[in-house]
């Protein structure tokens, strides 16, 4: 029974050798290759001086390189963090320094872009480029060294949006990662012969499924390349030439595939198990995919980057008139939902609370942030005779329904979705604030059904000062990613106020 992430390739490749594991554009890689790579990449990493606890950035686009970078991580006993190519290189260069990353597996392109946004010199992390190591994919076969770790360490850090103006890292215990991906690969049936969809970023916590659920079966995993996501009519082409299986994705993924993919052109015999995460899937369009492609099984899946998926819901056929959004569902298997008022007292069925999750699958903490992490995971007594525990609080208010599903009301917080990010609206007031032409911001979300929300920034400009529309996407360009850029901006000469003097946003 493995208890570590890398295990699960240990044991993938001892009994599957010749299978496939992953499939990269035209090419084919077994499970034997690439757990060679990855054996061959932790001795890499061990000679860079990585070892027990270390960070190891992966800065790499989405291939056969990055998925191998990522087990010889874990197998050189470090834990992983995926880095997102499209990221403005300052955001990089943050996120390399804030976490300490030892080692940065990468390219010399990538290199060149980012060498010049480090602003502490003294700490600069080994860099293994693999355009300059052929050895990482092509050499002897190697026995993996021994990790020394437990359950315990930690596996990966994910950064996601930050409400103090940068990104926070999501630590995610080996433990944490295996509650949820045994639960997955048992509530999905997931079998070798399954070919997997990979279609979130490596730096997005949906592409841990795709990765170590696919593998633990010793299915295939199929990378979705990432221009795809703008071309529905070649991402349809692209599932059933593919013959994907299992498909999983943002719901605003699969509303552009039903509106613009033209699906009517194939019936996708092999598409048996599609899931979505991260937004709400609208209900008159979640209804005619399952018209289009009714033999495969849906099932919603809710949880934050910080506890993993921890509530599901199996969707049954849709009725014409139903227009409310689906339930979250009930929790998985060892999670508990507990849902409290604000004297954190247990809400009775049916009244509105804050969902909070308890087990295994939480996250350690936030890096280098304790105060923040203290707000997040705090203790509760659950039973009276064991004393507190930690608990996450997902700032996400629910109600229970009569059936037990779960019901998503809504955010506490400044927080949004937009095409399945997670994404601090005050993160982005922060960067125009810090433009010196802006005297006044502020950031709302409009509902969208393709995308979840769309970003609308309110710019008031300082006495005197002019800038255009252009300039201020070059602005956010060095500074944001492209999926926290406002899709509209508006000029004007004040914001609204409320009676208190606060902004009023609902005017707006």
């Amino acid at each position: 029974m493995a208890y570590l992430l890398a295990q699960l390739l240990t044991q993938g490749a001892q009994q599957f050798p010749d299978h496939i594991a992953l499939i990269d554009g035209a090419a084919q890689h077994s499970y034997r290759a690439l757990d060679e790579a990855s054996n061959r990449g932790a001795h890499l990493l061990q000679a860079a001086g990585v070892g027990r606890g270390d960070r190891v950035g992966i800065y790499l686009e989405k291939s056969f390189e990055a998925v191998a970078a990522i087990f010889a991580s874990l197998k050189a006993g470090a834990a992983y963090v995926p880095l997102d190519p499209t990221a403005p290189p300052a955001r990089i260069a943050y996120i390399v320094e804030n976490c300490r990353v030892k080692a940065l597996v990468s390219t010399t392109t990538k290199m060149m872009a980012i060498q010049d946004r480090f602003t502490e010199p003294n700490h600069r992390p080994a860099t293994i480029l693999l355009d300059d190591q052929p050895a990482w994919t092509v050499g002897a076969a190697t026995p993996p060294p021994d990790p020394h770790v437990i359950e315990d360490d930690l596996a990966y850090i994910l950064y996601t949006s930050g409400s103090t103006g940068h990104p926070k890292g999501v630590m995610i215990s080996q433990r944490a990662a295996l509650t949820f991906i045994d639960w997955a690969c048992d509530t999905f049936a997931v079998q070798p012969t399954d070919r997997v969809s990979n279609h979130a970023p490596l730096h997005f916590d949906l592409s841990t499924f795709d990765l170590f659920a696919t593998i633990k079966a010793g299915a295939t995993i199929v990378l979705v390349p990432p221009m795809l996501s703008v071309l529905p009519r070649n991402l349809a082409d692209f599932i059933a030439t593919q013959e994907i299986s299992i498909w999983y994705s943002v719901p605003s993924v699969l509303t552009r595939l039903l509106l613009y993919g033209q699906l009517e052109r194939y019936a996708f015999p092999k598409l048996r198990t599609v899931l979505f995460a991260g937004e709400v899937f609208p209900v008159k369009y979640l209804r005619q995919l399952m018209t289009l492609i009714p033999h495969a099984a849906y099932h919603n899946l809710y949880g934050p980057t910080e506890t993993n998926v921890c509530t599901w819901y199996s969707v049954p056929p849709l009725a014409l008139d139903q227009t409310e959004p689906l339930p979250i569902g009930k929790a998985c298997a060892n999670s508990e939902i507990l849902v409290l008022n604000a004297q954190d007292e247990i809400v009775a069925p049916g009244e509105v609370g804050e969902l909070c999750v308890r087990g295994p699958s939480l996250m350690r903490g936030y890096w280098g942030l304790p105060e923040r992490t203290a707000q997040s995971l705090t203790p509760y007594v659950v039973h009276q005779h064991l004393g507190p525990e930690l608990i996450y609080r997902t700032g996400d208010l629910v109600r229970a329904a009569a059936d037990g599903n779960y019901i998503y009301l809504g955010r506490r917080d400044n927080q949004i979705k937009s095409r399945g990010y997670r994404i601090e609206l005050g993160e982005i007031e922060t960067v125009f604030y810090s433009h010196p032409a802006i005297e006044e911001v502020v950031v709302i979300p409009i509902p969208d059904d393709e995308i979840g929300n769309q970003i609308k920034a309110f710019l008031v400009l300082r006495d005197g000062q002019q800038v255009t529309h252009g300039a201020l996407e070059a602005f956010c360009a060095e500074r944001l990613p492209r999926y926290m850029f406002p899709q509209q901006i508006e000029f004007r000469t004040t914001l609204p106020k409320t009676s208190t003097g606060k902004v009023d946003k609902a005017q707006l």
